[in-house]
């Protein structure tokens, strides 16, 4: 079974986000951005490492 991951972004945010360009969220909007910005953090932490160093940048992004 796999481990559910917090949510790390703010869900009334993103669905505001949407609704100013008069779009409609579905149920599981949130959860593939969430998704999504794991996915990137996993790679900037990557390239983090890969430079030798502990502290993820902007840049790493």
């Amino acid at each position: 079974m796999s481990e559910e991951k917090s949510i790390l972004i703010v869900s009334s945010k993103v669905k505001e986000y949407i609704k100013s360009k008069e779009l409609m969220t579905s149920s599981d909007v949130v959860e593939g951005l969430n998704e999504k910005v794991y996915r990137l953090i996993d790679e900037a932490i990557e390239r983090t490492k890969s430079n030798k160093r502990s502290t993820v940048r902007a840049s790493d992004f």
